[in-house]
């Protein structure tokens, strides 16, 4: 089985839980930035994890990026805005046939609307939903994630393996 994992990640959060997933699958998983995740690679793939941070309780929009820079003071680094948002990935993923999954990283209290369109999106380009979506917790805007939450990141990872498995 061939899984990718793919994420948006502005202060290295999201990153970290995708690279803990990836673990978790196993060896034939890959971590990759939305930009790294291209046509042929996705084309490929048996699973597909994809998971963003939430912004304001949906996934972050381009004007919600640019303004994360603005309002970066006191973050511990400036956001990364080198790689497309997983937003706009979505829009130009071809049409597939594995199966997916979706994660997102957000403060605890925070609800979230962003998951359900990224499942969405991803089952009408033919990767049928694997699991119902995770959330991993941060403690503060701009991190760190809360205690656990890789140990947590690689136990999901495997649940996914073993559900591939028995598909």
């Amino acid at each position: 089985m061939k899984a990718i994992v793919v994420y948006e990640s502005l202060w290295g959060n999201t990153a970290a839980v995708a690279r803990a997933i990836a673990e978790g699958i196993g060896p034939e998983a890959t971590a990759m930035p939305t930009d790294a995740a291209t046509g042929g690679i996705v084309a490929d793939a048996d699973l597909i994890v994809a998971g963003a941070p939430v912004h304001a309780f949906n996934l972050p929009t381009e004007a919600m990026r640019k303004s994360a820079v603005e309002r970066s003071d006191g973050a511990p680094t400036p956001p990364d805005l080198s790689h497309p948002s997983l937003r706009s990935w979505l829009e130009g993923l071809p049409v597939g046939h594995g199966r997916s999954a979706v994660f997102d990283t957000r403060i605890g209290w925070s609800p979230s609307f962003g998951t359900g369109k990224v499942k969405d999106e991803l089952a009408k380009r033919g990767y049928r939903p694997l699991v119902k979506p995770h959330k991993f917790i941060v403690t503060g805007t701009y991190g760190p994630l809360r205690e656990g939450q890789l140990e947590l990141a690689r136990a999901w990872g495997a649940e996914l393996a073993e559900a591939m498995a028995g598909v």
